[in-house]
């Protein structure tokens, strides 16, 4: 049984990183030139953006349905390995579970055999069993401490991968990607920031969480439709959630808050000469860090304490040029001072874009 289930982690392991996601293909186009009014466009693949499609850095391509990119496979997580990835998840804690009951029951088993119970100690002997003086299998101190370090690994394995396990579980069953998840809540930020009064219905929740599961899960092992078109609920269309990001990124622009480097920064995780706090609370996270030189201007987009996130203007084209993003240390910059021809619109004028 062991062995079984080391043949499906493996199997599934392996899918998930050969089959991958599933790419938009190059240059595509909606059927109707029409709603390429409501996608963004990708410069990099030179194509529209599909529903429920992200452009991925690390890959380098817009990937269908994405959920996120899984260092442990090398690959993006989306469209169509999403169920290998997710029985992965599945299948490693409940081997691991397996394994943890052998190490606790040979270690039970051995060290009932070699404890001696005194009136003031108790003594463990581990060069040989009371009971038992002709073990099949040697059990001495060095085979105690490799059990002892396989159930920690076994425990700390079954935690760990079970809580994302448990996680891609709760998205599936809304039939949403982590990335999706995050674009409802901040549809709900921007609701209640200009309180439009609108109301933002995630289109594609089947409303019943066995339809959402087949969504990701088949007999075939083959996910339906085509990574470029899905079913949506009754009072959605194809288009409301790319809709919605294009609002959240009008908005992007609205809130975004322009700062100016001044001091220089190489770009570095964890800058020893920014600061002590600025080293210690670098942000956990595989977004890049972007290097700056006095004077040049970022807009800002959000932050944390010691850190801030934004985009370096690179060119000074009418529509904004093209943007560096990335995070960067709060004490490298400053707030511009802004005149009159480019004054940034105060919290009333906001609320009522």
């Amino acid at each position: 049984v062991l062995l079984n289930w080391t043949v499906m982690i493996l199997y599934n392991y392996f899918s998930a990183m050969f089959a991958g996601p599933g790419y938009v293909p190059l240059g595509w186009a909606p059927e109707k030139s029409q709603d390429c009014m409501y996608l963004q466009y990708c410069k990099v693949c030179q194509s529209y953006k599909a529903p429920r499609s992200h452009h991925c850095r690390k890959c380098n391509r817009c990937v269908m349905k994405m959920d996120h990119h899984c260092p442990w496979i090398n690959n993006c997580c989306g469209y169509q390995n999403h169920a290998s990835f997710t029985l992965f998840l599945l299948l490693a804690p409940l081997g691991c579970i397996h394994a943890s009951f052998v190490f606790v029951m040979t270690m039970y088993t051995q060290l009932y055999n070699r404890i001696s119970f005194g009136w003031s100690s108790v003594k463990i002997d581990m060069s040989a069993a009371k009971r038992d003086p002709r073990p099949i299998i040697p059990f001495g101190l060095s085979a105690f401490a490799a059990s002892l370090f396989a159930l920690g690994l076994a425990l700390g394995t079954t935690i760990a991968v079970g809580m994302l396990f448990i996680i891609q579980m709760k998205v599936i069953l809304t039939n949403k990607t982590s990335i999706e998840s995050w674009i409802e809540e901040k549809a709900k930020d921007r609701i209640q920031y200009y309180q439009t009064g609108e109301i933002f219905i995630f289109p594609y929740d089947m409303g019943s969480k066995w339809k959402n599961f087949k969504q990701v899960f088949t007999w075939s092992g083959v996910p339906e439709g085509d990574g470029l078109d899905w079913p949506v609920r009754e009072g959605c269309h194809q288009y409301s959630l790319t809709i919605e990001q294009l609002k959240q990124k009008a908005d992007k622009r609205v809130r975004s808050v322009r700062y100016r480097a001044v001091e220089d920064y190489s770009g570095v995780c964890c800058p020893v000469t920014k600061g002590v706090k600025t080293f210690f609370t670098t942000p956990c996270t595989e977004e890049p860090r972007i290097a700056l030189n006095k004077g040049d201007l970022i807009l800002a987009t959000r932050g944390l304490k010691h850190w801030m996130y934004g985009e370096k203007i690179l060119d000074s084209a009418p529509d904004g040029g093209i943007r560096e993003r990335g995070w960067f240390p709060r004490k490298c910059v400053e707030k511009c001072q802004y005149d009159s021809e480019m004054d940034q619109p105060m919290d009333g004028e906001k609320k009522t874009r």
